[in-house]
């Protein structure tokens, strides 16, 4: 059951993702590059990201490269989310790949990521644009951080040793 719940975790990461983006492309406004806002903290703008994260290598011809890395990391989270037995690192695991599966479809169909999700405080904007599959790498990198700085340290079989 465990297994099957990081799966779907994936998968609807993956499903939310691919759905934003294909709205955010069918939207004229944002495809003619204005910037809508949608929230008091939150803007839409389509930016089109050739890179890996914050547009790092993002030369030409680096995309098939940059493609195979990020399935090679998906197969390596799915073996990871098969053998841990904590609910937790099973769904974050689940996310993360789910989201960077989104992102290696884009790679391979346009070239680019779709990004289009803009934060900001007032004047002060968080300095890059990502998207749902971006933020649910980010959600499940900070609860496997928690998760891991949370548990409590093994008991020592003989707490006199050692």
């Amino acid at each position: 059951m465990r297994r099957l719940a990081g799966f779907l975790a994936a998968a609807l990461v993956l499903g939310v993702d691919q759905w934003s983006k294909y709205l955010v492309l069918a939207s004229p406004p944002l495809t003619g590059g204005k910037l809508l806002t949608v929230a008091p903290m939150l803007n839409l703008v389509l930016v089109w990201n050739h890179g890996i994260t914050f547009g790092l290598f993002a030369g030409a011809g680096a995309k098939i490269v940059i493609a195979l890395i990020a399935t090679a990391v998906v197969l390596a989270l799915f073996a990871w989310m098969w053998r841990t037995p904590k609910w937790v690192v099973t769904l974050a695991v689940g996310g993360i790949a789910g989201g960077a599966i989104g992102n290696v479809i884009d790679r391979l169909r346009f070239g680019a990521v779709v990004d289009f999700l803009q934060a900001h405080i007032g004047a002060l904007y968080y300095p890059w644009v990502f998207n749902i599959g971006d933020s649910a790498i980010v959600c499940g990198v900070i609860a496997l951080m928690l998760e891991n700085l949370l548990q409590k340290p093994p008991v020592a079989a003989n707490p006199g040793e050692g």
